[in-house]
């Protein structure tokens, strides 16, 4: 690997240009980047019916599989994070896309249970690798404009989640595991599109040092560290209201949808895209509006926003819950790059840690949440867990205790 220290770093004048330049190829390539990645990701759950059919699985042990996946998805992103950001790893990304490359070769030919759990933790792995560093890039190439560029990221990956159980459908439901080997296409076709963004980071190491002509939050150098730990912590909570509430609909909706209202299982399905839709539209929208009014500003609106709608959506008519729905996604939505670069620009030099924390604790949230909502919605009923889940944005309240920018100029 070629070492950062036999690359020259542009004149000051000329890196503080190009430190204010958006390289918008370089955030396009890893918002492709993360779209294959989830894609592959989100696999794993939609080959359930099969493995379960095919090796005699029982719930328990599907379970199992969810815990292995998010344990390693989730768990290992900080730490991947903290040591790429003492030592670089330009071509790190394309290293972890063979794990997940590996991992699906073994998945599509597994026999047995413990080969499963071998493969899912391998994509585990590979996914935690990728999101920190490609957090990161995206950081590096947004030229002062986080919020677009995280905003671009994410849609990628919201995306790629969505079509995942699609391809599942189509390409290996009706014809077995062994179908899941043509998604190594797809891992390989990442794997060159990382090495060449890796070729790019290599030669713009010296982005990663904070300027003073790319803009952060005013002052926040000068922040005690308690009043650091302290807007972490609230952002962590609000993660947890955010990836909660989006468990119950990603999980639960079409089964909401049915029994509310008798709709059938493909029209379910279609409501559930409408409301996978917005979120994609609402990814895309928060990062800019950040950028231009401020990051705080877009977490009030998105968290403790999406309140009214969430709390209406229990009781409203099928029409009036296509529209809820709608509006709850992109709002919701918004709120991820808002909060991700928020606490980047509070803690600058530790993206990568930063990144793999609320990376991993909104794959944690969203898996931990779909369990926890699932054993309440056995034990009582799908339209008890709506009702409660409709009061989680109101931790949106706790925003009003971020450190606020314009208090540190």
């Amino acid at each position: 690997m070629p070492k950062s220290s036999t690359l020259a770093a542009p004149s000051s004048a000329a890196a503080n240009t190009a430190a204010q330049t958006t390289v918008f190829s370089i955030l396009v390539a890893i918002s492709f980047s993360h779209l294959l990645n989830d894609t592959m990701q989100s696999l794993i759950p939609s080959t359930y019916p099969i493995l379960k059919k095919s090796l005699r699985l029982d719930f328990g042990q599907l379970g199992l599989i969810t815990f292995c996946f998010q344990l390693t998805a989730s768990l290992l992103q900080p730490f991947v994070g903290m040591y790429t950001d003492k030592k670089p790893q330009p071509f790190s990304l394309a290293a972890g896309m063979c794990f997940t490359l590996v991992g699906l070769v073994l998945l599509s030919q597994a026999s047995t249970f413990p080969l499963v759990l071998v493969s899912v933790c391998l994509v585990g792995i590979g996914s935690s690798i990728f999101h920190p560093e490609a957090s990161r890039l995206a950081y590096m190439a947004s030229g002062g404009k986080r919020g677009l560029a995280q905003s671009i990221f994410q849609l990628g990956g919201n995306a790629g989640s969505s079509l995942g159980p699609i391809l599942a459908a189509k390409v290996i439901a009706p014809y077995g595991q062994s179908r899941i080997l043509w998604f190594c296409l797809i891992a390989l076709l990442a794997i060159a599109v990382l090495y060449q963004t890796g070729q790019w980071y290599n030669r713009n190491l010296w982005r990663r040092k904070p300027k003073t002509a790319v803009s952060q939050i005013p002052g926040a150098d000068a922040l005690p560290p308690r009043k650091v730990m302290l807007g972490l912590g609230i952002l962590l909570m609000l993660i947890f209201s955010k990836y909660f509430y989006m468990a119950s609909m990603t999980s639960y909706y079409t089964f909401f949808v049915i029994d509310k209202f008798h709709v059938s299982v493909p029209d379910s399905q279609m409501l559930l895209f409408v409301f996978l839709f917005s979120v994609a539209a609402g990814t895309m929208i928060g990062g800019p509006i950040g950028d231009r009014f401020g990051r705080k500003y877009v977490i009030w609106f998105s968290i403790l926003g999406v309140t009214p709608f969430t709390l209406l959506l229990p009781y409203a008519n099928l029409f009036w819950t296509v529209v809820l729905s709608a509006c709850i996604g992109v709002i919701l939505a918004s709120a991820f790059s808002a909060i991700l670069v928020y606490a980047q620009e509070l803690m600058p030099g530790k993206e990568g840690m930063i990144a793999g924390l609320f990376f991993g604790l909104a794959f944690g949230m969203g898996g931990i949440g779909a369990a926890v909502l699932g054993k309440l919605a056995d034990k009582t009923s799908i339209h008890y867990v709506f009702n409660l889940c409709s009061y989680l944005p109101l931790l949106g309240l706790f925003t009003g205790f971020l450190p606020n920018p314009e208090k540190h100029k």
